[in-house]
């Protein structure tokens, strides 16, 4: 456990708070992935076009986190960076509900780390810390995200038009979501159990292909 909040860990992937000590490795990893994540980086309407720095981040998600409204993690793999997963929009009472967003440096995409760690947090947030909902928002034309919540089974709600600003624009996006009565096992037991028939049912199709 992080002195900021949890660690959640399955096999080479761990997420854990997003720490002053990532501002290198996420420095590199959004330089790098500059162009890939603009179109899907959330802009302010009320400010210049000029992404906010590590530090100007840091700082306002700490100040959410104080608040209970927020939970930004960092993506780790085999111990290095490639991402962040986020819950925001953290909400008591009578909703109990957030939402996930989430990116992945390019060089590690493919390899089933996002919808692992997207799983990871959805877990923490209804079985452990006992909210009832997460949604995660998705532009229509972010094919790579779209996969993400196919793949972990989230519940399509339809379209909310112009409902967020992205990329210099107020976008539409579609949303999708899980309560807690839909995995009463684990998002992450699921995904898991997922993985493992699809391997089974290619080792099937192709059983010759691991031999020499």
């Amino acid at each position: 456990m992080s002195p900021r909040g949890p660690e959640l860990v399955h096999g080479e992937v761990l997420l854990r708070p997003l720490e002053r000590r990532d501002g290198r490795a996420y420095r590199e990893v959004r330089r790098h992935n500059r162009d890939w994540l603009r179109p899907w980086d959330a802009t302010n309407p009320d400010a210049a076009d000029v992404a906010p720095s590590f530090q100007e981040l840091l700082r306002y998600y700490r100040r959410q986190e104080r608040r209970g409204e927020a939970l930004p993690m960092a993506v780790l793999v085999g111990g290095r960076f490639c991402g962040q997963v986020t819950a925001h929009g953290i909400q008591w009472g009578a909703l109990r509900s957030a939402a996930i967003g989430y990116w992945i440096d390019r060089r590690m995409a493919g390899r089933g780390i996002t919808p692992l760690a997207v799983a990871l947090l959805t877990d923490h947030l209804l079985l452990d810390m006992g909210l009832h909902r997460v949604e995660i928002n998705i532009r229509p034309e972010n094919e790579a995200s779209l996969r993400v919540v196919e793949k972990l089974g989230f519940r399509d709600e339809g379209l909310r038009e112009r409902y967020m600003h992205i990329d210099g624009k107020w976008r539409d996006h579609r949303t999708f979501a899980l309560v807690a009565e839909d995995i009463p096992e684990g998002l992450t037991a699921l995904w898991l159990h997922t993985l493992q028939a699809q391997q089974a049912h290619d080792d099937a199709a192709h059983p010759g292909d691991d031999l020499d």
